[in-house]
């Protein structure tokens, strides 16, 4: 691999592959997010766009009522440079994650629900977030391990699931940066997303792939 990136290395500008690596060195794998079932484009965007800014690697889409696309204005071309996992139902999707190592946040008011402030980022943590009307679904609810909320002070009792994420997304990975816990990519994980976001910067991929692979 490290032959192949020092090939496509060669297609980009010294000031581009210096942001990618600074980029990765602030990306993590730690915190992740799941939507289940968004159906209004702008909302997924929007949190695609925020996990991005925020340093996330991953998000995670379940798609068993609705097809929500990306909105690449609104994304802001954050889509690009994220790994986007799809599931077809919200099952496959826990056990996907648990398998993974995260526990399960459902990100909605409950009996035993816990302050955002308060929440405990010592484990890995996959924070679902529902369909705008909705909410999550019984099936989270049931399986999660955390519940968590957003203190509100105001008559109206819910935000905007984009605004949501972007608070919680925020809060937790600012705190994570200033704790001894070890959040960053493994230099494995860091090499091999530096060769896809490589890839992706250049023109003609394809046929700069296919004159390297037949020498």
């Amino acid at each position: 691999m490290k032959d192949y990136i020092a090939y496509l290395e060669e297609f980009v500008t010294e000031n581009r592959k210096q942001i990618f690596k600074n980029v990765l060195n602030n990306r993590t794998r730690y915190f992740t997010v799941a939507l289940e079932d968004l159906y209004q484009m702008h909302n997924v965007s929007a949190v695609v766009r925020s996990a991005d800014v925020f340093g996330l690697q991953d998000i995670h889409i379940i798609q068993q009522k609705y097809q929500p696309k990306l909105s690449h204005s609104i994304a802001k071309g954050a889509e690009k440079w994220l790994d986007i996992h799809r599931y077809p139902d919200t099952r496959t999707a826990i056990d996907n994650l648990r398998n993974k190592g995260y526990q399960i946040v459902a990100t909605t008011p409950h009996t035993n629900d816990v302050n955002l402030p308060d929440f405990d980022i010592s484990r890995p943590s996959a924070f679902f977030f529902g369909v705008e009307k909705d909410g999550l679904s019984a099936q989270v609810m049931e399986q999660a391990d955390v519940f968590l909320k957003i203190p509100m002070y105001g008559f109206t009792e819910s935000l905007n699931i984009s605004v949501a994420a972007a608070l919680i997304i925020r809060d937790v990975t600012e705190r994570l940066r200033q704790s001894d816990i070890q959040w960053q990519l493994s230099e494995a994980e860091k090499e091999q997303i530096y060769m896809q976001w490589l890839e992706k910067s250049i023109k003609s991929i394809e046929l700069i792939k296919k004159k390297y692979f037949e020498k």
